[in-house]
């Protein structure tokens, strides 16, 4: 039998004094009230109750398990609603995790706006190249960033928006150098590269009015995997690279950075939000996924509208 169910049982038979009492309130049978507390007792080899056909009465061994009972009762009751909350109401800590440069230009904002709306949650953000393991590392939410299609993981999965990257050079560099008018034009300019698993190394695939150019990067002696330290470079007037819009846009804002061949965009990526499970998701949880489906677009398309203006 269900040992607690049957100390249920046995805790309304001793609160109400009677077998026919308990089963009422519990709607069930009276053989089965009878059989839980003769279960108990055969279990613990103990008496719990003294029977008499008119009355009932709490043996010295009954009276202390009732007190366990009634207080381990109330601990799960307490542990069954604490679970249950979590699905309406979001609290808790939130186990967050993105990209490095998108999560400095866009997850960190959202997270910020979301804390205002959702005070009683508590945001541990994550921000890293490496693509975790979103079960073994214990992440609740993660941002990722494709080329495609995102491989079956068993893991729900939404997409957020696009970003792309775009050529920049700092204005002393083309005022030295001069500003390409062409993909061809590009050739005998310091092409400075971002390797990352997402970037071919050795050419920039460019989208322009006439499709898809190629440029094969010539030798290079300065590369980096993260495209803010990529942009600080471009900056100090080193040469052009290719930066995300994460990292573009806010340079192209204050102007330390202008566009190369502003007709062309190269590299787009899809943004996609993952979490583990549809079923019994915590509210802090889904809220999140929620909030980043309602504000990570409008900046995306807020931030390509700024790179075309």
């Amino acid at each position: 039998m269900d040992t607690l169910q049957t100390m249920r049982i046995f805790v309304r038979v001793a609160e109400e004094g009677s077998f026919t009492g308990a089963a009422q309130r519990m709607e069930i049978t009276l053989p089965q009230a009878s059989r839980a507390v003769a279960y108990l007792e055969t279990h613990l080899r103990t008496r719990l109750l003294n029977r008499s056909t008119r009355s009932i009465a709490l043996t010295e061994a009954g009276h202390r398990y009732l007190q366990r009972c009634q207080e381990i009762l109330a601990y799960i009751d307490q542990a069954e609603a604490e679970a249950a909350d979590a699905r309406v109401r979001p609290t808790g800590r939130l186990r967050v995790h993105a990209t490095t440069g998108f999560g400095q230009t866009y997850l960190v904002p959202a997270a910020m706006r979301y804390q205002e709306r959702y005070p009683s949650v508590s945001v541990d953000l994550t921000l890293s190249q490496h693509v975790p393991d979103v079960i073994d590392e214990g992440y609740d939410v993660t941002l990722q960033i494709s080329t495609a299609e995102l491989p079956d993981s068993g893991l729900v999965s939404h997409r957020l928006g696009s970003v792309h990257s775009v050529l920049c050079a700092s204005p002393a560099y083309l005022r030295e150098q001069g500003q390409p008018d062409s993909v061809a034009g590009l050739a005998g300019h310091s092409c400075l590269q971002l390797v990352t698993s997402l970037f071919p190394r050795d050419r920039w695939h460019l989208d322009g009015p006439d499709g898809r150019e190629t440029f094969e990067l010539p030798p290079t002696t300065f590369q980096v995997n993260i495209a803010d330290a990529l942009g600080a470079v471009l900056r100090e007037g080193k040469g052009i690279g290719a930066l995300p819009m994460t990292s573009a846009v806010p340079a192209l804002r204050s102007g330390s950075l202008v566009r190369v061949l502003p007709g062309y965009q190269l590299q787009k990526l899809t943004v996609y939000v993952l979490y583990p499970s549809r079923q019994y998701l915590d509210a802090k949880i889904w809220t999140f996924v929620e909030f980043l489906r309602e504000v990570v677009p409008q900046a995306l398309v807020a931030d390509q509208a700024a790179l075309n203006y």
